[in-house]
């Protein structure tokens, strides 16, 4: 039996009110992968070419070093 498969069968076990908190929990959980997924896309769109770019600053302009 897979791994959905014993999910399901689980579910179906619960009454109306928990199988609308494991919905929530699954929704909740779905929401979490596509905001990652949407926030690592506009991250590597907003540094993309960044690499070609030459730096304006050099070590000697760092105010503080560690």
């Amino acid at each position: 039996m897979s791994l959905e498969d014993r999910i399901i069968e689980q579910v179906q076990k619960l009454p109306e009110d928990k199988k609308a908190e494991v919905l929530d929990f699954v929704e909740y959980l779905r929401l979490k992968i596509d905001d990652k997924e949407w926030s690592s896309l506009s991250l590597e769109s907003a540094i993309s070419g960044m690499e070609d770019e030459t730096s304006v600053y050099s070590l000697s302009d760092i105010k503080e070093s560690f």
